[in-house]
């Protein structure tokens, strides 16, 4: 039998070689797809602290405290959606601003998306009573374009309310919140007025953001080609590119004139899924073109999710479906949203970066996706989400890859009695230095 001094040294050594493990979980032999440092290719991801700490061909599973096995999986930059509804809880009816939002959490962490933005859903009014109810709240990083109607998406007689799309209040609260409001949104107008469209760039100058549009009804009076090469800055977005509903769409089936010369002037076209702004027979025409989305995102919200748009997994699938490649359909899901909404610190794996990462798996078979009508393409590609890291900590874990087996475990196992088990929120527990003894 071992002496109380021999199993003290063998204790003091195991805590030494711990402490010596200088990262917190290291993501191994993984596919990288990071569009901003221009890798897609087999390296290993490591992260300590929170932060990406290393991205090389070959790092020693022995110098983490936690290893995943990737091999045969993706490692992206956590998923960036920039139009989703979440003011959820007010209860109000028929509103963006209450029951027609979601709670983020459950639609967004078991598809690699780390980063959302809501679009609009808040205006100065209830910004704030948002901020609290649910970006306070989340895992999720919540961001939020503020709505150019003060009140926010509440539902037709406050968004036609021409007096309550004030510039001035609309940009002070974005100031006030500048790291989280990221633009402002104009949607569902159904009027003849530009009023709408030019208070809301207006106050954009104002904060230095950009403007988001939902173009609402098709009016002659305010055309299409007229909004992205008058109306719209460089930098400002154009979401539901691919509805079909507001001419984006030639007589030939391409992109209209208004698309291609929106986007000389530098107007950003966002895919916007949503549950009534995507048609194949819009889409494919235009993407087989060769006129791409600049990015690519759900409009979550309860009318999309369990229609055509289902989550942002599905809508990328749509993409990959339209003969993109994977590489570009993750790069306009990561770094191409955090340079439209101007976190350049979001979208990409560069080390020293926040440690928001998505393990995805490419499954091959034959799948169906369906558009706003209910018409099916076929695929044969599909993303399942299998991690997703937010900050370092793991916060979704499908097949439970950073788990140990539980016949693995010490008999008891669990969250008081061993000390390996932390928490699908946390990252691997490291254990204290080990102490001198004292003479």
């Amino acid at each position: 039998m071992p002496s109380i001094k021999q199993l003290l040294g063998a204790v003091t050594f195991a805590a030494a070689t711990a402490w010596s493990q200088q990262y917190d979980l290291l993501l191994k032999g993984g596919h990288v797809i990071d569009a901003k440092n221009r890798i897609s290719a087999v390296r290993d991801v490591a992260i300590k602290d929170g932060k990406i700490a290393a991205v090389a061909a070959d790092i020693p599973a022995t110098e983490s405290v936690k290893t995943v096995n990737a091999v045969g999986l993706y490692v992206t930059p956590g998923l960036i959606d920039i139009h989703v509804h979440v003011y959820a809880g007010t209860g109000e009816k028929a509103s963006y601003a209450g029951d027609l939002s979601l709670y983020p959490d459950g639609f967004t962490l078991r598809n690699g998306v780390t980063t959302i933005a809501d679009a609009g859903s808040s205006g100065w009014r209830n910004f704030e009573d948002f901020q609290d109810r649910v970006i306070n709240r989340s895992r999720t990083r919540v961001l939020a374009f503020l709505n150019i109607v003060g009140h926010g998406m509440r539902g037709g007689r406050y968004e036609q309310d021409l007096n309550d799309m004030e510039a001035k209040p609309t940009a002070e609260m974005a100031l006030k919140h500048k790291d989280v409001i990221v633009g402002v949104k104009s949607a569902h107008y159904t009027g003849p007025e530009w009023a709408p469209y030019e208070h809301a760039v207006e106050a954009g100058k104002i904060a230095s953001i950009p403007v988001m549009i939902d173009y609402g009804s098709n009016r002659p009076e305010r055309t299409l080609y007229d909004l992205v090469t008058k109306v719209l800055r460089p930098g400002d977005i154009y979401t539901h590119c691919f509805s079909g509903l507001r001419d984006e769409q030639d007589p030939s089936g391409g992109p209209s004139k208004a698309l291609i010369d929106g986007r000389k002037r530098g107007v950003i076209f966002d895919a916007g899924h949503g549950g009534g702004s995507f048609s194949w027979r819009v889409a494919a025409p235009i993407v087989k073109s060769g006129f791409l989305p600049d990015s690519i995102s759900t409009d979550l919200h309860v009318g999309s999710m369990n229609t055509g748009m289902k989550d942002m997994l599905n809508v990328m699938d749509k993409f990959l479906a339209l003969g993109m490649s994977l590489d570009a359909v993750i790069a306009k899901s990561t770094w191409a949203p955090a340079r439209e909404i101007q976190r350049e610190e979001l979208g990409h794996l560069s080390v020293g970066a926040t440690a928001d990462v998505a393990v995805l798996r490419l499954r091959n078979g034959a799948f169906g996706f369906v558009d706003m009508h209910g018409a099916r393409m076929d695929g044969t590609q599909k993303l399942d989400c299998e991690l997703t890291v937010r900050a370092g900590k793991v916060l979704y874990d499908l097949n439970g890859l950073t788990r140990e087996r539980w016949d693995k475990l010490p008999a008891g196992y669990g969250p008081q009695g061993d000390p390996r088990w932390d928490g699908y929120s946390r990252a691997p527990r490291r254990p204290a230095a080990p102490k001198t003894q004292e003479k």
